[in-house]
């Protein structure tokens, strides 16, 4: 087998959590791409009804579910009826999550708290647990959680720190999940995203110019990252050719934490 049939996905089906826009869009079409069956959640039946004709050009299946993951609740229906209907699932890409909010902790409401971490972390367990744990029966599986270089440093200028919290934890659970699901061939691997001109960026970025100039001057490479750059990486997180890679927090934020 050549190192490029390694990143093919043929046969592979992807589900991919705020799959509709941003990131998770871009990683659903890259996969897509390389040959895999893509099923997209997202909150908005019109933006999923959007994304799956574009990514549906490509000449792969594309299936999507309206579904809220944020919520625990939803997060377990989105799951079970995904293993049901759409099943088996090979990768899993937990990427719905977000900051959301900017109140200093001394502030901060417990529901507000609570409202981030099921964002972030709560909503990657559920569908871990659900269609990982499917893969676990079959002994193969790769598992990608979208974190954040946030869970590994602390955001200038902005509050919000459930967002830490959780990215942090998200890169723990990875660890351990990756470690405990090794015998199975379940791969579980994170990529620790930085600053990308996703479209709610670019908006927050025209409304506060100074904001984009300062964080450019943050990162050596001296720019943010495009959203389609993620889709390589997440691409080959997914295939075969990662295949001794399990438990890994990989960055992808142009050397922003290597000051």
């Amino acid at each position: 087998m050549g190192v490029f049939d390694r990143f093919k996905l043929d046969g592979r089906r992807a589900l991919i959590t705020g799959g509709s826009r941003g990131l998770g869009k871009e990683m659903a079409t890259a996969l897509a791409e390389a040959g895999a069956d893509v099923v997209l959640v997202g909150r908005e039946a019109d933006s999923l009804k959007s994304a799956a004709a574009e990514i549906g050009r490509l000449g792969r299946r594309v299936d999507t579910i309206v579904g809220d993951v944020s919520a625990p609740a939803e997060a377990t229906r989105v799951a079970e009826l995904a293993a049901r209907d759409f099943g088996p699932i090979q990768i899993l890409i937990n990427n719905v999550g977000g900051r959301r909010i900017n109140i200093p902790t001394e502030e901060m409401p417990l529901d507000e708290w609570q409202r981030i971490i099921d964002l972030n972390l709560t909503s990657a367990f559920i569908c871990t647990k659900i269609l990982g744990g499917e893969m676990v029966k079959r002994r193969y599986g790769r598992i990608i959680n979208t974190a954040s270089i946030c869970g590994f440093i602390a955001t200038r200028g902005i509050a919000g720190r459930s967002y830490e919290t959780a990215k942090a934890a998200l890169c723990g659970f990875t660890r351990a999940v990756g470690a405990d699901w090794a015998p199975y061939n379940v791969t579980v691997n994170a990529i620790a995203a930085g600053g990308f001109l996703t479209d709610p960026n670019r908006r927050w970025f025209r409304e506060n110019p100074s904001l984009k100039d300062t964080f450019e001057g943050q990162v050596p490479m001296g720019r943010l990252g495009e959203p389609w750059e993620i889709g390589p990486l997440a691409l080959y997180l997914a295939s075969d050719a990662s295949s001794y890679m399990t438990g890994s927090c990989v960055f992808l934020d142009g050397g922003y934490t290597a000051w």
